[in-house]
């Protein structure tokens, strides 16, 4: 064995660990999904407060339902409550592994002090992420009483927020939020309620329509009729609003969805009645001419995609002190931007010096056609992707129960409303993203492959390869969806940019809809 096969094992053993370890841990790491579904229930709520004549149709039969559904607040309480239940299941996880860590501190104490050390820190990490879901339940636990208040449960919401002001925490907000609601729905109370301070705390704290509820309460207790006409007029701009975002993100991906189910439809039927002339069995004739062999598929993508943007990457960061923790959200938009733009041009580099012996390259190879039908391929797979991918992802969501972990990105995409991360995000998710992957898992992996398996294997093994990287088991089945589709589009068309079009598009939706779903 030689020692460049030796350096390429022991770094072959590293990426495994690494990848083992990533995948491990995602699983004990929640989805976004519980975010996602209580930023809609947050659109569905203020949504159902507008009226007919907002939108200037007094006096005709408007139906929202079409958008909202037959009961928007008790749709949003059932989610609410869902994401409530899977808050202190996740809860009584962390308080479980802190209790063993606890005791296997306590045992290292005085044996091993630097094992200690590092169980110490871990503990220190638990009560943290104990302390935020802490938090994050009692918000829930807010907004579920003001929800039970605006279906006239009023009993249930003064229980809800009494549990909360018994709460004994350092952060205090929340318990004085519980405290406050608790004197303006508690008519027997006649506590004097100083408006401007009220007001103040709730405007600080609560958001959308769980500020509205509390704000109109306020100023109906208080009797302030200009404060309570200027709010209901804010109020219904923003119900406005909203009920045409929700109208995109819903009615979009189903006319998508629906158009990729007649395309889905139009390709079975033509392979069952057309066999060989068909679409789908032309792939089996797709193949390229590979100079290389199986060790330059080796070296190119464990050192120039996991090595360098999973090891050498987060070392150099590190060297540097870099850690975006601390970061604004701009500052963490730069490091993801920053960090991709260098994990592109070091597994870039790698391949192409890789390949370089080889030039030139065989005919086939990173095609870029400008003139070819990409547009049509990369657009027309798009629609195929959107039924196939959600139906995986149903099924995804009913296997890992909120569990398995997501791309962080999605969390800071949902968490800003800053047109300049936005744009920061858009430009790494839809372009630096498409054109690094399609070059390495479509334009290198999968023609590289063909030359040991048939086309369909080398989209299989390239798919999975593609889904493994991304480090989050909850998005395996998903992306190994999208992945075979890209493959598809990328082998059909003989042309990147189909793929690479594709790709953005799908990263685009998904961002779009989560920087709407995050303005509730």
């Amino acid at each position: 064995m030689t020692i460049k096969r030796i350096f390429l094992s022991i770094v072959t053993f590293m990426v495994l660990i690494l990848l083992i370890f990533s995948l491990g841990e995602s699983f004990q790491e929640p989805q976004v999904q519980s975010d996602l579904e209580l930023s809609q229930a947050n659109l569905l709520l203020q949504a159902s407060e507008l009226k007919p004549e907002t939108l200037g149709l007094k006096g005709l039969d408007f139906n929202s339902s079409v958008i909202l559904g037959k009961n928007p607040v008790e749709a949003a309480q059932e989610q609410y409550q869902s994401a409530q239940k899977e808050g202190e299941q996740q809860l009584k996880k962390l308080e479980n592994e802190l209790k063993k860590q606890a005791a296997l501190t306590g045992s290292f104490e005085r044996s091993q002090e630097s094992k200690s050390s590092g169980l110490r820190k871990n503990k220190q990490n638990s009560k943290e992420k104990i302390g935020q879901s802490q938090l994050i339940l009692q918000r829930i636990a807010l907004n579920l009483g003001l929800i039970a208040a605006r279906q006239d449960q009023i009993p249930e919401a003064i229980a809800t927020w009494q549990a909360v002001a018994k709460i004994d925490s350092q952060e205090k907000k929340y318990q004085k939020i519980a405290l406050i609601l608790l004197n303006l729905w508690n008519e027997s109370n006649n506590k004097t309620i100083n408006l401007l301070e009220v007001e103040s705390q709730l405007q600080s704290t609560l958001n959308g329509w769980f500020r509205y509820q509390s704000l109109q309460k306020l100023y109906w207790v208080t009797q302030n009729r200009d404060r309570l006409q200027a709010l209901e007029i804010s109020e219904q701009a923003a119900a406005k609003v909203t009920l045409y975002k929700l109208g995109a993100i819903s009615l979009f991906p189903i006319l998508f969805g629906l158009a990729g189910s007649g395309i889905l439809i139009f390709l079975l039927t033509q392979w069952l009645f057309q066999k060989e002339e068909s679409i789908l069995a032309s792939y089996g004739k797709i193949s390229w001419e590979t100079p290389w062999d199986g060790e330059i598929i080796w070296q190119v993508l464990v050192l120039g995609f996991f090595l360098f943007g999973q090891i050498i990457l987060p070392v150099i960061f590190g060297f540097l002190h870099f850690s975006p923790a601390g970061f604004s959200l701009r500052g963490k938009a730069a490091y993801v931007l920053v960090s991709y733009l260098a994990m592109t041009a070091g597994g870039l580099g790698v391949l192409y010096f890789s390949i370089k012996p080889y030039f030139p390259l065989p005919k086939g190879w990173f095609q870029f056609n400008w003139r070819d039908r990409w547009f049509l391929w990369g657009f027309g797979g798009y629609l195929v992707a959107m039924p196939l991918v959600v139906l995986v992802s149903l099924f995804n969501q009913t296997l890992w129960h909120g569990q398995g972990g997501s791309n962080p990105l999605l969390s800071l995409a949902l968490e800003s409303q800053d047109k300049v991360v936005l744009a920061i995000f858009f430009f790494t998710a839809s372009i630096a993203a498409p054109f690094f992957e399609e070059m390495m898992f479509r334009g290198f992996l999968i023609p590289s492959l063909t030359r040991y398996v048939p086309i369909w294997g080398a989209i299989a093994i390239s798919s999975v390869i593609f889904a493994v990287a991304h480090l989050n088991l909850s998005e395996v089945l998903p992306l190994l969806t999208l992945g075979v589709i890209l493959g598809m589009v990328y082998s059909r068309s003989q042309n990147l940019l189909a793929s690479m079009l594709l790709h953005g598009l799908w990263n685009s939706g998904t961002l779009v809809s989560l920087f709407i779903l995050g303005s509730g």
